[in-house]
C-alpha cells in the first residue's frame, strides 16, 4: 500500500508520576518504587510494565456498589502528570463523561480513582481520564514524506475486512523519538474490524 501507516490498537492504561507510583506502590519513605518491564511497545523507549490496578468510577444504584474496570497497565516509563486512557465505552461503563483529548492535555478531564488490589492502596484523580485522541506517531522524515506537519488534522483509510472505513480528525504528531504508527482505541478498532497486522492510507 503506498504510503502505508501501521496501524496498532492502544487498549486502556494508565500513566503515573514518580510521586503517584509510590504512593500506590507503599513504597517506603525516601525510597522509590521501581516500574518494570514486562515488554517494550512500538515506540521507542515505552514499554508495558508488570504492574495492573483497578479503576474505579462510579456509584451503580442497582447494585450499591463502585462501577470498576480491572487489571488496567501501567505503561512506562514514569511521566510528569498523571492520566488515564480509556475508550468511550470504558468510560461509560465507568459512569465517567471522559472527553477526547490529545495526550498530555488533561486540565479539567473527568476524575478518577486508581486502586492497587494488593495493598488497598486508592489514589483519587480529580483530573486525567480522557478518551485519546486518534493520532499518528511520525518522525520529521516522515512528516516530510507525507507532506503533513506537527498539529495537523489528517484523515487516514483502512482496508480491513468488511469494514474498511475512513478514520477523520487524526491528529499528526511529530518527534525525533517516535516511531510511525496509527494508534487508535479498542472502540476504533473494533468499528474497523482491525485485528492483527493492520496498515492505514493517508487520504489528502
Amino acid at each position: 500500500m503506498e504510503n502505508k501507516i501501521l496501524v496498532e490498537t492502544s487498549a486502556r492504561h494508565i500513566h503515573l508520576t514518580q510521586e503517584a507510583f509510590d504512593y500506590l506502590m507503599d513504597a517506603k519513605e525516601g525510597e522509590h518504587a521501581v516500574l518494570n518491564k514486562r515488554k517494550d511497545l512500538s515506540q521507542p523507549g515505552q514499554f508495558v510494565s508488570d504492574v495492573r490496578l483497578d479503576l474505579i468510577g462510579e456509584l451503580n444504584p442497582k447494585t450499591n456498589a463502585k462501577r470498576k474496570i480491572a487489571g488496567v497497565s501501567i505503561l512506562g516509563p514514569l511521566r510528569k502528570y498523571n492520566q488515564v486512557e480509556v475508550s468511550a465505552t470504558d468510560a461509560r461503563t465507568l459512569g465517567k463523561k471522559a472527553p477526547v483529548r490529545e495526550s498530555g492535555n488533561v486540565e479539567g478531564s473527568a476524575s478518577i480513582s486508581i486502586l492497587n488490589p494488593s495493598n488497598g492502596k486508592v489514589l483519587d484523580l480529580k483530573e486525567g481520564l480522557i478518551v485519546a485522541k486518534r493520532h499518528i506517531h511520525m518522525t520529521p522524515a516522515d512528516a516530510e514524506s507525507f507532506g503533513v506537519e506537527n498539529g495537523d488534522i489528517v484523515k487516514v483509510e483502512l482496508d480491513t475486512p468488511e469494514r474498511g472505513l475512513v478514520f477523520g480528525d487524526v491528529v499528526v504528531r511529530v518527534s525525533e523519538k517516535f516511531a510511525l504508527a496509527m494508534h487508535i482505541d479498542t472502540d476504533e478498532s473494533n468499528a474497523a474490524n482491525a485485528g492483527g497486522t493492520v496498515y492505514g492510507k493517508l487520504v489528502k
